[in-house]
């Protein structure tokens, strides 16, 4: 694994602002790909600083047949929901289911906070599925109780298949005619409030030539929340506390990784959720454990990694937790260096955006 360069300011000298960069606003991917996996790919190797300039289909090229590739499979719920106060058809609510507490309690995000009350009851889909505020945690987020016809639905998954819609981040203003477009093709787990956007640049097909190749790859997860995407409000990033989420690795994904691992294989991360999950259950010898729970791992400047050796990524926004992770598995001012030279060669940002190779 090459060492990971550290930055020329100390962790604790870093502010938010150090990871400002311009972005043109016609750099925002508003879709997908008609292809997955044609979007462009950045490869960058840290030991040279080399910078070359791909499509996403020549990652094969890069992954050696002793490594593995571990994938976050968590699967996108149709988690943002619109209703209205019981009883005021006008007085519109809009909720952002962020983590289950239990199948009929979430901890959500409400829209607007002055109705979000303790007691307040929600109505959403003509009433089939309720709603009542129980309590308000931290950064105001609620918690909610849903109630429905338990005999016509088994679950809340099942009513926000039939009335919930995508959630999208706010950047993308097009709408999204196919929703299994902002899914991986390997996603498998619901729960999470955001994808894992890394690894909707792989098709089956790529997939298979992967394995084809020799490369093992191996499933953990992670559900996205509000810690992947939650705002730096801080001045000083070590003041910023992350928002725990549930991670989740098997006996046999750690198995796995840990042979390819003892027999020289690199761990490739595909996206900075696999790459938390992975540093979260990680030993200092860089063993996987087994271990489902919460993590509020925090990754920047100045942080060891212990298992990850190469990361693909997509292309953060300014300031963001995603863009500090990022900076600390190479080098802050580098990495700004390459967004610049990201943006000078028309690269495409953010969920739907392109993607980059850090080795």
């Amino acid at each position: 694994m090459s060492e990971t360069i550290v930055n020329k300011k100390s962790p604790t000298e870093l502010k938010t602002k150090d990871f400002f960069y311009d972005l043109p606003e016609e750099r925002i991917a508003q879709h997908p790909m008609e292809k997955r996996d044609e979007s462009q790919l950045m490869v960058i190797h840290r030991e040279s600083g080399n910078i070359e300039h791909k499509h996403f289909f020549d990652i094969i090229d890069y992954i050696n047949p002793e490594d593995v590739l571990v994938i976050n499979d968590s699967k996108v719920i149709p988690a943002r929901l619109y209703g209205h106060s019981e009883g005021r058809k006008d007085a519109k609510i809009e909720l952002l289911l962020l983590r289950s507490h239990g199948l009929d309690t979430w901890e959500t995000l409400v829209k607007p906070g002055k109705r979000a009350k303790v007691g307040s009851r929600l109505v959403f889909g003509d009433g089939i599925l309720k709603g009542e505020i129980t309590d308000i945690i931290e950064e105001g987020n609620r918690i909610v109780h849903f109630d429905y016809d338990r005999e016509k639905y088994s679950n809340v998954y099942e009513i926000l298949h039939k009335i919930g819609m995508m959630p999208l981040p706010p950047y993308i203003t097009e709408r999204l005619e196919d929703n299994s477009r902002y899914q991986t093709v390997y996603a498998k787990d619901e729960g999470s409030a955001a994808a894992p956007t890394a690894g909707l640049h792989f098709t089956p097909e790529l997939l298979q030539t992967i394995k084809d190749k020799g490369c093992a790859i191996v499933p953990v997860m992670l559900h996205v929340g509000l810690g992947t995407f939650r705002p730096v409000k801080a001045d000083r990033i070590d003041e910023h506390i992350m928002h725990t989420e549930y991670i989740s690795v098997s006996e046999e994904s750690a198995r796995i990784i840990n042979e390819r691992k003892a027999a020289g294989g690199r761990i490739i991360a595909v996206g900075t959720t696999s790459c938390r999950t992975l540093e979260s259950v990680s030993d200092e010898n860089g063993i996987i454990k087994p271990i489902s729970g919460d993590t509020g791992i925090f990754i920047y400047p100045g942080y060891k990694f212990k298992a990850v050796d190469a990361l693909i990524t997509n292309f953060h926004l300014p300031e963001s937790t995603l863009l500090m992770l990022v900076s600390a598995f190479y080098d802050r001012e580098k990495m700004l260096e390459a967004y610049k030279t990201a943006v000078k060669e028309e690269y495409r940002f953010f969920s739907f955006g392109d993607a980059m190779f850090i080795e």
